[in-house]
């Protein structure tokens, strides 16, 4: 069979359509919050109940790439994922100002909205990343996921400015229409995007298996997998610790080192530039002209989560009031998420690495185990964080020790991460001995 290559034109389409994506999220999940939260009064707990729910609907990805697998294509899931996550955007928005008079009723639209949104992103971005998978060459892997990931955050950027000046001043009907436009845009968007973008291979679109395929016994079976079990674990742990941190890190610059609402806002924004640091120097390190100067992508996977470690152990050290001299808490943080930004993008490089070596015909399901792993995290991330932080204020009665536990194991988690990325190398190089001369061939993080 030959498969179409894409070449850089292609990655960027794919990163449209993951901008076009984390467009109507971030609307969802950050404006509609602050609205629930300020102007209408609700408890904090509302919306943090909903984001939760649509990284739980999320576990339905499997079944999604799944289904791109059998359909031998992933445009039509992508599309109609977009057109889905439109619709729960703009539903979204309608509870929200539903809200301000029906409470209940509003909630209850609510929980279909959140629930389309997981669904829709649940179809499109499992199946941007099998697409991803199947078509970017290996050597272009990293480079590819940190524009497409960098694509993404600017679309969160972009939508962000531009919809928090066309929603000021608020009011309930310029919410409705602003909502409504970006859906439609994104789901235009997306459709230029993909037009023509998916060309069929030698054997055609519609070839499927010879004999039907039974979707538990194919997940069963990739579990059954050591490799595939273990960097599944490895996801679940490193986004969990990943995302613990979004939601403690500003509360805990202010409470314990006093920092101003503006200051936290701007130390936020100080990791979110350490990441894309991170991200863009995993990208320069796996490029054909430094590639094995710099250590192979796996390399930068354990030490991205090992570096994560000691820059949380280094928060968890600056609420000790004992110190001689003032902690460099921001480049404590940009530290953190250099870290951070590195691990993740060499994390999603494996990730279409493992998917394609899997074989032909899996890499959908793959693709939606490993982001049902991540969706899990981040649902429970934010709770364990703030949970956590709540309990162990409750026990130790104050803040800086309250702080520094939680960080401490975060810390854990990330050193855990680091051995379970071992782990895989190992698992990898076993099955390598294991395998015959013809398959594919471990060699220092990249495939021959």
């Amino acid at each position: 069979m030959n498969a179409q290559i894409f070449g850089w034109l292609d990655i960027i389409r794919l990163g449209l359509i993951q901008a076009c994506l984390g467009a109507v999220v971030v609307v969802t999940t950050s404006t509609l919050n602050r609205i629930m939260v300020v102007e209408l009064a609700l408890p904090a707990l509302l919306p943090g109940f909903l984001v939760a729910w649509h990284y739980t609907v999320q576990m339905v990805r499997p079944r999604m790439g799944f289904g791109a697998d059998q359909g031998r294509r992933s445009t039509p899931w992508m599309m109609g994922g977009m057109v889905v996550l439109g619709v729960g955007g703009v539903l979204a928005a309608l509870a929200t100002l539903w809200m301000a008079t029906s409470l209940w009723q509003g909630m209850a639209l609510a929980m279909l909205a959140f629930s389309l949104i997981g669904l829709g992103v649940s179809a499109c971005g499992t199946s941007l990343l099998t697409l991803m998978a199947k078509r970017v060459p290996a050597e272009r892997r990293a480079q590819a996921a940190t524009t497409v990931w960098l694509m993404m955050i600017m679309g969160f950027a972009v939508t962000a400015g531009v919809v928090g000046q066309l929603i000021d001043p608020y009011t309930p009907d310029i919410l409705w229409r602003v909502s409504a436009g970006l859906s439609i845009l994104t789901t235009v968007l997306t459709a230029l995007c993909l037009w023509g973008l998916e060309k069929p291979d030698a054997q055609g679109v519609s070839a499927k298996t010879s004999t039907p395929v039974n979707f538990k016994r194919t997940l069963q079976g990739i579990c059954a997998e050591p490799q595939a079990k273990t960097f599944t674990i490895f996801i679940f742990l490193s986004m969990l610790a990943y995302s613990a941190q979004d939601l403690i890190l500003e509360p805990f610059a202010g409470a314990v080192h006093g920092m101003s609402p503006g200051q936290t806002t701007q130390l936020s924004g100080w990791h979110h530039i350490g990441v894309l640091v991170g991200m863009l120097s995993m990208a320069a390190a796996s490029s054909r002209w430094v590639a094995g100067r710099l250590g192979s992508v796996q390399v930068w996977m354990w030490g991205g989560c090992l570096l994560s470690a000691l820059a949380t152990v280094g928060l968890s050290l600056s609420a000790t009031a004992t110190l001689a001299m003032p902690w460099p808490i921001k480049a404590n943080v940009i530290f953190l998420g250099v870290a951070n930004g590195a691990f993740s993008i060499a994390a999603i490089a494996t990730m279409m690495r493992l998917a394609g070596e899997g074989g032909s015909g899996t890499e959908g399901t793959r693709m939606g185990l490993w982001g049902a792993a991540q969706a899990m995290a981040f649902a429970m991330g934010g709770l364990v964080g703030t949970g956590a932080s709540d309990l162990a204020h409750w026990v130790l009665g104050e803040s800086q020790s309250a702080y520094q536990a939680v960080f401490a194991f975060q810390a854990l988690m990330f050193l855990a991460s680091a051995w379970v990325a071992l782990r895989i190398r190992a698992a990898h190089t076993t099955a390598q001995h294991k395998a015959p001369d013809h398959q594919v061939l471990w060699k220092d993080g990249a495939t021959t």
